[in-house]
């Protein structure tokens, strides 16, 4: 009992440290008023010449695609769980859990239309009716997955980085374009015409989210090997397996992701879509090391709260940022340095903080959370 309440508790942890990372990330797109450019490198890559780039890119190589990647592998662990306790109750799978990816689905759409267009929770709802399906096969069918779905998206981006390195891709056929219209949307527009563009160019926008599902299965597929094989357990087969993700980690993704300082943007796809997430599996292993050594710290236990509320924490972070950075709100997009970035995304992520802790003290569960469980179970029962 013991090491299934620390197992739950780290992954509560683990799920907690990914949702404030994410922001470390989009932040810059809120700051910067929706221009992409300044989470890539392409437009930006002499980070020598400046301190404040410096930070930006240094920034991003911490956070840009692996803390994502880690949320990612974490939903897949949840929906092991969901499988598991539908197979402990004789419930029939995907059964209700289908309905629970829809309502994912929607939530996400309301969150793309309403508060930002790079929206998470929607590619998220269309991967976890896929991968259930998958993990319904068994083991062998999540292996033959992994490899056909993983090999290909593998492949493709290799594909991308060798004709970029062979053309020599630039800031001028890389780019995503002129930002100047985007820009001025954030910085002057209404939420209503921000709302109205968002659903005008709702193909458009919605392409990432197309674009990750083969890498989002494979990183779903992923959680539910990981915790099937004892990852997050504390015995000793749990310990050894950590530490060969350590390794994973620090001997490849650091030295893979670290290509982001290359200048010319040519890695920009690549450390996002493919070696971001092996990187994102060191941090799992770093952190569940360090929870291990430091169990009573007390940073984990708010982290735990942020993690059984991270889909209200999310959310709640990219309306913050909205209301901090847009023109409608206080309006400091486009107003402030990267050391004022990040401590931004310091203050939010504190805010989160004492907003999980405080609201679960009243509550079992976030209000997001909450109102999903009760969704599910009001369509489940018809």
């Amino acid at each position: 009992m013991n090491i299934n309440n620390k197992r739950i508790r780290l992954l509560d942890i683990l799920r907690g440290f990914a949702v404030l990372g994410t922001l470390g990330t989009n932040i810059w797109i809120f700051a910067c008023l929706g221009d992409l450019s300044y989470i890539f490198t392409y437009d930006h890559s002499a980070w020598w010449e400046s301190v404040q780039d410096f930070i930006r890119v240094f920034v991003l190589f911490l956070v840009n695609g692996k803390l994502l990647g880690l949320l990612t592998i974490m939903f897949g662990v949840g929906l092991e769980l969901k499988y598991q306790q539908a197979l402990r109750k004789g419930n029939a799978w995907p059964g209700v859990y289908i309905w629970t990816s829809f309502i994912l689905m929607i939530e996400g759409f309301v969150h793309f239309t309403l508060v930002m267009e790079y929206d998470i929770l929607m590619s998220y709802g269309v991967t976890a009716i896929i991968v259930s399906f998958i993990v319904k096969g068994g083991d062998r069918v999540i292996a033959r997955a992994m490899k056909i779905i993983g090999g290909l998206h593998g492949s493709f981006m290799l594909l991308l980085l060798v004709q970029g390195i062979i053309l020599g891709f630039s800031a001028s056929n890389v780019s995503f374009g002129d930002m100047k219209e985007i820009v001025s949307l954030y910085q002057n527009g209404s939420w209503i015409e921000q709302i109205q563009y968002r659903l005008l160019n709702f193909v458009i926008l919605r392409s990432e989210v197309i674009f990750v599902i083969p890498m989002n299965i494979f990183l779903f597929l992923l959680g539910v090997r990981l915790m099937r094989s004892g990852v997050f357990s504390s015995d000793e087969n749990g310990k050894k397996q950590r530490g060969k993700l350590f390794k994973l980690g620090i001997y490849a993704g650091v030295p893979l992701n670290l290509l982001i300082f290359v200048p010319g943007g040519v890695f920009d796809f690549p450390v996002r879509y493919l070696f971001a997430p092996i990187l994102s599996l060191g941090y799992l292993a770093f952190i569940a090391k360090i929870v291990e050594r430091t169990q009573s710290f007390w940073l984990w236990s708010k982290l735990e709260s942020v993690g059984k509320m991270s889909l209200s924490c999310y959310v709640m972070q990219n309306i913050i940022a909205s209301i901090i950075f847009y023109g409608w709100g206080i309006g400091l997009g486009g107003k402030v340095n990267s050391i004022e970035i990040v401590l931004i995304w310091l203050f939010i992520s504190s805010l989160q903080v004492v907003f999980a802790n405080a609201w679960l003290q009243h509550y079992k569960f976030g209000p997001m959370e909450a109102a999903r469980r009760y969704t599910s179970r009001l369509v489940g029962t018809k």
